[in-house]
């Protein structure tokens, strides 16, 4: 009578790869279950005037914990009417409600920007909704500013406006006292400003670069700073340490003090003998290193004659 085989014994090599396979689609699973829709995390949009500098990759906050992640910045149309519609991702049971307002916030002084949500209205936000334009707002970029002022400034003909001023104070010499007194004031500054036009563009260029370097640095400035947060922050921690160590110091240089007058009567004869003998072998010096250096040859003879034993070598040459 022939026995059964099961599948796994009549196919051991399909079983294998299936189970691998699936052993491969958990592991995919598990590290992209937060992107899979409804299984830990809902995806939203905002609607903005502008991007501001906001990026993909960029954290979104809900009263300053993060909470998600922007996944995209592009144009879109409503209206016939072009804005930028940030999509993100929330992670977890965040309560966002029908008036929920979005903010894109500077995360570091170097530029860095975050999605600042504020929980807000009745009901909830549904998956996939978008917050519309009247509820979001950007910030003021200052490197942004910079950059245009620059600019702007370059090509301001500094003389010509010196000298429009100039002409419009005459002009109105006339007027009353304050007119008159404010428009000389105003040829003043633009003549001051065109006699300085040079260095002023100067400065403006170097403004530029300086906040162009620092952008470009962002990454290494901010791990500078967080490195020196975290070195105050471990000093703060030891900070008892630290003062037990400096009190301990100060209490050993007090002993210390207290040792050398408690026996400064004993201690100064002492020294005085020892710079007695440094003066007097420091006036000797000469023969000290002569007979030192006639002592060597003679030591070294002495050794080779006793080196054999308990007995002494010698040599007599006899002269007939």
């Amino acid at each position: 009578m022939t026995s059964m085989r099961t599948f796994r014994e009549r196919h051991p090599a399909a079983v294998g790869a299936i189970g691998l396979a699936i052993l491969v689609l958990l592991v995919l699973g598990a590290f992209q279950i937060n992107n899979l829709p409804g299984l830990g995390s809902q995806s939203y949009a905002a609607a903005f005037r502008d991007a501001s500098g906001l990026a993909d990759g960029n954290e979104v906050r809900v009263a300053g914990v993060k909470v998600g992640t922007v996944t995209d910045v592009g144009l879109a149309l409503r209206a016939g009417a072009p804005y930028v519609r940030v999509r993100f991702r929330i992670s977890g049971d965040v309560p966002l409600g029908e008036a929920t307002e979005a903010d894109i916030r500077i995360k570091t002084v170097l530029g860095q920007k975050y999605l600042a949500l504020v929980p807000s209205g009745p009901g909830r936000l549904s998956p996939g909704s978008e917050i519309p334009v009247e509820h979001t707002s950007s910030p003021f970029d200052v490197l942004v500013a910079f950059k245009s002022l620059a600019a702007e400034v370059g090509q301001i003909d500094s003389a010509q406006l010196a000298q429009s001023f100039s002409v419009l104070a005459a002009a109105f010499a006339d007027t009353p006292a304050d007119i008159s007194a404010s428009l000389a004031s105003l040829a003043k500054i633009s003549q001051a400003m065109g006699s300085r036009d040079a260095e002023l563009r100067t400065l403006l260029t170097h403004a530029q670069a300086v906040s162009t370097v620092v952008a470009e640095r962002n990454d290494e400035l901010q791990k500078l700073i967080t490195d020196s947060n975290l070195l105050l922050t471990e000093l703060a921690k030891r900070r008892d340490a630290i003062d037990t160590l400096l009190k301990s110091t100060d209490r050993l240089a007090t002993q210390l003090s207290g040792l050398v007058a408690d026996n400064q009567a004993k201690l100064k004869p002492a020294l005085d003998q020892l710079h007695g003998v440094v003066t007097l072998l420091q006036a000797h010096r000469q023969g000290i290193v002569s007979t030192l250096g006639e002592l060597g040859p003679f030591l070294t003879r002495a050794a080779n004659a006793a080196g054999n034993g308990r007995w002494v070598d010698v040599y007599v040459k006899v002269v007939l």
